[in-house]
């Protein structure tokens, strides 16, 4: 996959087909997936709180929790499904590129039903398997409002 906009509807997919160790395995060993409880008028997620910043480690004790038959908040299971506008390239030089791709995200489980809109920003270098993720930022519209629990990754 050379495009890297063509890689990021490909991550969603995995999301929405509940792949999560092939999701896992598109982050580099240094990435990072960050959710600014500011949004988009946060500059980094060591000076203010944040709706979650995990490294590698964390995000696969997380996938390990989801496919736990004993997780409780998993029964039913949630399912995703990711609507995005195409990406947009905003830098790219030696390998690395970085895009900007407005979404809105659902999460269903049981009856219930969540809608989030927002921007993911996907920060990814070139290695010589394809693309990784170094960074996936989340920023949420209204992030600063009381959010729901949400159970996958936006």
């Amino acid at each position: 996959m050379n495009d890297p906009r063509d890689f990021v509807a490909h991550e969603a997919a995995l999301l929405d087909e509940r792949r999560f160790d092939d999701w896992l395995a598109l982050f580099a060993d240094d990435g990072h997936y960050w959710v600014p409880l500011l949004g988009a008028a946060q500059a980094d997620p060591f000076t203010h709180n944040s709706l979650a910043y995990e490294d590698r480690l964390l995000l696969q004790l997380r996938v390990e929790r989801l496919k736990n038959p004993r997780a409780h908040s998993q029964h039913p299971a949630s399912h995703s499904q990711h609507v995005l506008q195409p990406s947009r390239i905003e830098e790219e030089n030696d390998g690395e590129v970085r895009l900007r791709t407005p979404f809105l995200y659902v999460e269903a489980r049981g009856e219930g039903q969540i809608l989030l809109s927002g921007t993911a920003r996907h920060h990814l270098i070139r290695t010589s398997t394809g693309w990784s993720i170094r960074e996936k930022r989340i920023d949420l519209l209204n992030a600063t409002r009381a959010l729901p629990a949400v159970q996958l990754f936006i």
